[in-house]
C-alpha cells in the first residue's frame, strides 16, 4: 500500500467492489498471508484502479476495490488463487460478509481546508 490510505482514482465513471466483513478468530496468519497475497494478485490485475482498506480492532473490516470494467471484476473474481482464497474467507476467516457492485458516476474529495476558523 502507497503512504496514503486513499486511492489514487482516474476520473469516474468507474467500478467499485464493496466487500464488508467480520473475521473469525480463525487462523489469523493463514488469512494475513492471503490477504497480503490477494493485495499481490490485485495490483497485477488488467483493469484495476486502487483499493482502500480498513479493518477495527472488533475484526469488521470494509475493502473497497476499484475496476475499470465489469469485465475486470469478472476476471479477478476468477482469477484461481483469488477463487482458492475467497473460499477459505467464506469457510474459515469471516464469520459474515457482504459484497457489493456500484459504479461510482461522481467522486468529491480533497485536503481538509487551511482555514482554522473551520475549527472553532
Amino acid at each position: 500500500m502507497s503512504a496514503s490510505a486513499f486511492a489514487d482514482l482516474p476520473a469516474p465513471p468507474y467500478y467499485a467492489v464493496i466487500f464488508s466483513s467480520q473475521r473469525s478468530a480463525h487462523d489469523e496468519a493463514g488469512y494475513d498471508r492471503a490477504a497480503t497475497r490477494m493485495v499481490e494478485l490485485v495490483r497485477q490485475q488488467p483493469g484495476f484502479l486502487g483499493f482502500e482498506s480498513t479493518r477495527g480492532a472488533d475484526g469488521f473490516g470494509i475493502t473497497v476495490a476499484y475496476f475499470d470494467s465489469e469485465a475486470a471484476i469478472r476476471a479477478w473474481r476468477e482469477h484461481a488463487e483469488h477463487t482458492v482464497a475467497r473460499d477459505l474467507g467464506h469457510r474459515l476467516w469471516y464469520q459474515r460478509f457482504e459484497q457489493r457492485v456500484a459504479i461510482v458516476q461522481r467522486a468529491y474529495g480533497g485536503p481538509r481546508s487551511a482555514r482554522t476558523d473551520l475549527d472553532e
